[in-house]
C-alpha cells in the first residue's frame, strides 16, 4: 500500500454547506429531526412547553456529536474514553523493589559516611582553631550591612510616601 501526502495542503477546505461542515450538517439535521419528532408526538399528551423539555436531553448528544471536538476526538470518542476511565480504570499497585534488609544497609552506609565527615571536621577544627573567631567577626560585619540595608530601604520607602503625599496635596 502507497500512501501520499498531498503536496496542494494551502488549497485544502472542507466541504462547507450553510457554514456547515458534512458532519455538523448531518447531526444537525439528525438532531432537528428527533427533536422535531418528539416534541410532535409528546405534544398531545403533555403540552407544549413539557414537550421540548423532554426532547432537550434526547437532542443535545446528537447535536453535539456534530460540532464538540476535544484533542481531536468527537464527542462520542470522548465520552467513551471519559466514562472507561471513570468505572473501568483499575487501581495501580505500588510495591516497594527494596526489602527491609536493603533498607537497613543503605542506612548503615549513610551513618558511615557521615561519622566520616564529622571525623574530617573534627580534624579541622584542630587545625583551625582561630577561624572559629574570624567566622564570628564575618558574621557581625553582614549582620551590620544588614541593618544599615534595612534603614536605606526604609528610608527609601518613607520618601516616596512622603513625595506622594505632597504631590497630591499639591493637586
Amino acid at each position: 500500500m502507497v500512501i501520499e501526502i498531498n503536496k496542494d495542503i494551502d488549497r485544502y477546505k472542507e466541504t462547507v454547506v450553510m457554514g456547515l461542515t458534512a458532519r455538523q450538517l448531518i447531526f444537525s439535521v439528525a438532531s432537528i429531526a428527533v427533536g422535531g419528532g418528539l416534541v410532535l408526538i409528546l405534544y398531545q399528551y403533555i403540552g407544549l412547553t413539557p414537550s421540548v423539555y423532554v426532547a432537550i436531553p434526547a437532542v443535545a448528544p446528537i447535536a453535539l456529536g456534530g460540532f464538540y471536538s476535544f484533542n481531536g476526538m468527537n464527542f462520542y470518542e470522548f465520552m467513551g474514553r471519559k466514562i472507561r476511565m471513570m468505572f473501568k480504570n483499575r487501581p495501580l499497585t505500588y510495591v516497594s523493589a527494596e526489602s527491609e534488609e536493603v533498607i537497613r544497609k543503605i542506612r548503615m552506609e549513610e551513618d558511615a559516611g557521615k561519622k566520616a565527615a564529622e571525623k574530617k571536621r573534627g580534624s579541622l577544627k584542630k587545625t583551625h582553631k582561630s577561624s572559629k573567631k574570624g567566622n564570628q567577626e564575618e558574621f557581625e560585619n553582614m549582620k551590620k550591612k544588614a541593618v544599615k540595608m534595612l534603614a536605606g530601604v526604609v528610608a527609601v520607602v518613607a520618601a516616596a510616601v512622603i513625595g506622594v503625599v505632597v504631590y497630591k496635596s499639591k493637586h
